[in-house]
């Protein structure tokens, strides 16, 4: 299925505008049964497209963010961190 592959390969903000406009057709109204349904099920599948973007940002941060801490001077739990308190 040509579409499905197509999915795949988009870019997040290519897939997240498709998927805007399937939303906006939707809730325009209008199409038949089988055309929304068709719509509904494009729409789940840019969806999957953005959420594995997302998910794949988030790893690429959190592992940024372990590299950090990892070799940043002083790196441990609390070190250097404001508690909020005012112990005076």
């Amino acid at each position: 299925m040509a579409r499905t592959d197509e999915a795949t390969t988009l870019g997040y903000e290519q897939a997240r505008d498709e998927l805007i406009e399937v939303v906006r057709r939707l809730e325009a109204g209008g199409t038949s049964l089988e055309d929304s349904l068709a719509l509904w099920e494009r729409g789940e599948e840019l969806a999957k497209v953005c959420r594995r973007w997302l998910e794949g940002a988030r790893a690429r941060l959190d592992a940024s963010l372990a590299d950090d801490e990892d070799t940043a001077p002083g790196a441990g739990k609390g070190a250097g961190e404001d508690t909020g308190t005012n112990e005076a």
